[in-house]
Order: structure tokens, then sequence, then C-alpha cells
């Protein structure tokens, strides 16, 4: 296939360049909300109308029976076991370490001031199905959940039309202590977490990836006052390489993203003419290996390959652009990623593939897209957090700031402020 190449485009040249596909948000509301609304309703009975509605499945109970479990973990090959417990261990080490120690600080003589990381206590994790159910994200999600303390974890996934979620899936929430397991999957799953129902508990937050109807859903529920991760929406790489890169290891991690789905998107910017040729030819060759040739061939219709004049350009192309991973394979990598200020996770060297956070370095892959990397960021311990700040006043302390407070108070007309320390100060 002809990958579109931008050759030193203008400013306007690289605006248009950089869109995302282009959703039509209206629509897709309008029947997202449709399903919301009767799940809001309905519950339990419209949950299982659109699973045979969407999934072609008819569901008796929704909840995953322990019986079900057993039988996919003994299904589960050793060999993936093995890579599963491996990825585990990196991703736990990576997580544990973001633990906070209570720190306590005397802001004043006498005012001691602190803040404490909480468990969120009820969280929803969704991990999609489908064509590629997602397990690595099970231990991407379930792994910080555990670790932060939620009391309450409930997974929703959806199953094939037998009524069996993917063993691989079953297993990794058996690995990171998930017990209750639901397949469902889509917006209602979404809607069933957001709302609860009669055999689904209402959570405080949802994590999770999923497709356009899904990402809608979390942001509508999120109006609602829903917490949520992140708006997220298609998987997209970016890849900023010199003519110290390998063509065939460049070539085959903008495969690897392109083939996550048809609406995803990747970005190749370089400053070799040469790179972009020889990588534009590895791809049509790897491509025809692929068993997911379809679905990355239409993800490359959404691609562009920017030849840029020099690497300042190229930071500012995707500083612009702030995508959800970041490949940097240059000569002076660590350098380069200092000026990166936009960007979800970013993997540098020819020897780091974002496959490798997509699964096993240890990092959350769990990030923003289409741009929410300006303002967002990935998952991580603090997103199943609530900080609490705790603060201690003495007698001495409150007569050290006292006359402060009462000051700004009263400029700000709030007498009852004033007088709350003003009672205390005069009561000695």
């Amino acid at each position: 296939m002809k990958i579109k190449i931008l050759k030193y485009p203008s400013e306007k040249e690289l605006q248009s360049a950089l869109k995302r596909p282009i959703i039509n948000d209206q629509d897709l509301e309008k029947s997202v909300s449709e399903i919301l609304n009767a799940v809001k309703k309905d519950r339990d009975k419209a949950v299982k109308k659109f699973a045979l509605k969407f999934d072609a499945v008819n569901l008796k109970n929704t909840l995953v029976s322990k019986e079900e479990i057993m039988k996919a973990i003994e299904v589960v090959s050793p060999e993936l076991k093995k890579a599963m417990k491996v990825a585990y261990n990196n991703i736990y080490k990576f997580h544990e370490a973001q633990k906070e120690k209570v720190q306590k600080i005397e802001t004043s003589p006498g005012v001691v001031c602190w803040r404490k990381s909480v468990g969120i206590e009820r969280v929803g994790l969704y991990i999609p199905g489908g064509s590629a159910p997602l397990f690595s994200t099970v231990l991407m999600l379930g792994i910080p959940a555990a670790i932060a303390g939620c009391k309450e974890v409930i997974l929703c996934t959806p199953s094939d039309k037998n009524g069996k979620v993917d063993p691989a899936i079953l297993y990794a929430a058996e690995l990171v202590g998930v017990k209750k397991i639901y397949k469902i999957g889509g917006v209602q799953a979404i809607a069933a977490m957001a709302y609860g129902t009669e055999s689904i508990e209402k959570v405080y937050k949802i994590f999770g990836p999923g497709n356009q109807y899904v990402t809608c859903a979390k942001k509508l529920i999120n109006k609602e006052g829903i917490a949520i991760d992140m708006p997220a929406g298609p998987s997209e790489l970016a890849v900023m390489a010199d003519d110290s890169a390998i063509p065939d290891f460049v070539a085959s991690d903008l495969l690897s993203q392109a083939e996550h789905g048809a609406d995803s998107q990747v970005i190749f910017v370089s400053t070799s003419s040469k790179l972009i040729q020889e990588v534009s030819i590895e791809i049509n060759t790897q491509l025809k290996l692929l068993p997911r040739k379809a679905i990355a061939e239409k993800a490359l219709n959404n691609s562009k390959f920017i030849l840029v004049k020099d690497m300042d350009q190229g930071i500012a192309v995707i500083n612009e652009y702030a995508p959800e991973h970041l490949i940097i394979a240059c000569k002076k990598e660590k350098k380069l990623a200092e000026k990166i200020i936009n960007a979800g996770s970013v993997f540098l060297g020819n020897y780091t593939p974002e496959s490798a956070g997509d699964y096993a370095s240890g990092t959350n892959h769990t990030l923003p897209t289409n741009g929410y990397a300006r303002s967002y960021s990935g998952v991580s311990l603090d997103s199943f957090v609530r900080k609490i700040t705790f603060q201690q006043i003495s007698e001495k302390g409150l007569n050290r700031i006292g006359k402060s407070i009462e000051v700004m108070a009263a400029s700000e007309s709030l007498d009852a402020h004033k007088n709350a320390v003003s009672i205390r100060l005069k009561n000695k």
C-alpha cells in the first residue's frame, strides 16, 4: 500500500496532517445515551437485552462463576501463565514504588499539615473483548487497584456467543485478586457500573479502554458526576527517528500500533528521506505476513510520514500532536526526550519497542489519546487513590497565624470565618 509522505510541510499542511480521524459525536451521543438511559431504568433486564442485541449472547447470569474461573485457569497454557507472572512482577514493582510516605510538615511552629493517600473504595474495570481480548489491561488496572487498597473491585468484559469469557482474562483477574467478574461489554457495561443494577454494584470510578461507543459512554457518565480514568479514544503511536534508526524496527513498531484497530493512527517523523523510504518498503513487506493485515491497512490510511528539516522541527511536530505513545529512535535520544512535553509514554532507543510498555516492562499502558496527553497523565497508582489533607494546630500555633486569618477573612467580607478564629484567640 502507498503511505502518504509529507516533505518539509508548511504550518498549514501540518495542522491538517495531524488531525485525528473525525467521529460524528452528535449521532454517537444520541445512540449511546439511549443505552445508558435504558440501563438506568431497566437495570439487569436492559443489560441482558443489549448483550443479546450486540453480542448475540443470551445471558442467564452475568456473574462469572468460580467454576468458570477454575476451568479457565486450567486452559491457559503454562507458557502464557509464566509470561503473565513476569509482567505482573514488573508492573507491581513499578507501581509499588509510586507509594507516598506520609510527611508531616510544620508550616509554622504549632501548625502541622500532612497528606494521606486512601484507596477509592469501589472501582470498576472495563476490559475489551472482541477480536483481541486485552488480558494485559487486567494487569495494568488490577495491580495498582490492589496496591492502592481499593476495597471493592469489579471487572466487566464481554463474553463470546456461548457466554464464555476469554480464559486469559479470567486468569489475569485471578492473578491480581479480582473476584467479581461480569460477562458484559460495551456501553451497557459502563452503564451498569455507573448506575448499578440488581446484580452489579455501582462504583465510584471507572477505568479501561474501549471503542468509540465505550469512550463516549464514559464521557457522558462523567458529566453526571461519575469519575473516569481519562477521556480516551483510538490507540496511536508516533515515532521520531534519524538515520541511526533501524528501518525494520521502525516498521514493526508502526504496524504493532496499526493492528489495534481500523481507527488507530500512526505518525512517523524523521529527518532522513532515505529512512522514510526504507520504512515504507519494509512496512509493505511485514504487512503481508500479518493476520490482522486488513485492520492495519485501514489504520495506515489515517497515518502520515513526515520529513522534517531538523530535530527541533520534529520535536515541535510531536509536541503539537501529543501522542499516546512516542518512540524516539535517534542518536541523542535522552537529550531529545528532555524536550518532549506532550506525550503519554515515551520509549527511548532502537531496543525499546512500544510493545514492551503494552505488556511487561512495568509502566502502565492505559494512556491519554486524541491529544489529551497535553493535559492528562496515564493511569498510575495515583489514579486509584484520593489524597486527603489533614492538619492540627496547637493554641500557640493559632496565636501565630490567627491574626493573618482574621485580616484575610475580613477583607473577603466573611465575618463568620473571622469569628471562628477570634473566638478562640479570646479564650485564653
